[in-house]
This record gives structure tokens, C-alpha cells and sequence, in this order.
């Protein structure tokens, strides 16, 4: 049997502990809605979403959420069993991505809605409120992002096409 990925599950369930974690402490520190400033342009700041990124579809049941994480999360466990262990930035981004859509499945589950609390703002200018779990679903898609283009510059090193002859 050849080896494969399912090591790197390990990367997910510290995210979901990292990030059901921080959501407890903001749940049990910070009354809802409740601001504490950090640094300048951040704060933490209890809130509640019940949709998806940047709240779409906040009228969607729970269940619907918690479905598409079932989904997902089947996806990528069985690409983590079925490819081998030398795809090392697709098997991390899987498991980020793995790690944050559980966690945030897991709020839904027990509490019908996601607790949010990273608030990044400049002025009176505010980005969507965003937690550990997100973070990590947005760099698991970034390393994907990141492997595509490798795997293209790879391919265009094998087919003789370096910077110079780009176009």
C-alpha cells in the first residue's frame, strides 16, 4: 500500500482546538458586541454570524452549513487517502481548510451560528469580523493557490518555456 496523507490530519485538529478554544474565551470573556482594542486597526469584538463569509446567505439554516461541511469534509478525507504524501502543500491547504470548515461546523452545531471576533479595521472603515477557523480556510486556499502556480511555473520549466520566453 502506498503512503498517503491522512498524517497531516493532525494540522487540522489543532485548528479545531485552537479555534473552538479562542471562541470559548471570547464567549465566556466578552459580552456580545463587546469591543477590545488590541492594537491600532484591530480589535476583538464578540459577534455572531449565521452565514456564510462576509455573512452571505445569513437566512440559510445551520443545517444547511453543516451539510456542505459534511460534504467538503468527506472530499478531502478521501483525497487524503487516495493521493500520496508527496503532495505536501495540497495536503496542508486540505487540512486547513479541513480544520476551519469543522470548526465552524461545530459552532453551528452547538450554538445555530458562528462567533466571529477578529475585527480589523482603518478609520471608520471595518472588514468582516473573522475567526481562527476562517483564517485558517483562507490560507489552506491560499496554499492551493500557491501550488497551482508552482505546478504552472513547474510546467512550463519541463516544456523548455523559462521567463525569458513568458507571453
Amino acid at each position: 500500500m502506498r503512503p498517503n496523507n491522512i498524517h497531516w490530519l493532525w494540522l487540522s485538529a489543532v485548528v479545531i482546538v485552537a479555534d473552538q478554544l479562542s471562541k470559548l474565551v471570547v464567549v465566556r470573556k466578552l459580552a456580545y458586541l463587546q469591543e477590545v482594542p488590541l492594537i491600532p486597526h484591530l480589535n476583538f469584538k464578540h459577534m455572531q454570524n449565521t452565514g456564510a463569509a462576509f455573512s452571505m446567505f445569513n437566512t440559510a439554516p445551520a443545517a444547511v452549513f453543516i451539510l456542505l461541511c459534511a460534504v467538503v469534509s468527506v472530499a478531502i478525507l478521501l483525497w487524503l487517502r487516495r493521493h500520496q504524501h508527496d503532495q505536501t502543500l495540497v495536503a496542508a491547504a486540505f487540512t486547513l481548510i479541513l480544520g476551519g470548515a469543522l470548526g465552524n461546523a461545530t459552532d453551528r452545531a452547538m450554538r445555530g451560528s458562528v462567533v466571529d471576533f477578529i475585527d480589523f479595521y482603518v478609520g471608520n472603515w471595518h472588514f468582516a469580523a473573522f475567526n481562527l477557523a476562517d483564517s485558517a480556510i483562507t490560507l489552506g486556499a491560499g496554499l492551493l493557490i500557491l501550488d497551482m502556480l508552482l505546478e504552472y511555473l513547474r510546467g512550463r520549466k519541463r516544456a523548455g518555456l523559462g521567463p525569458e520566453n513568458a507571453g
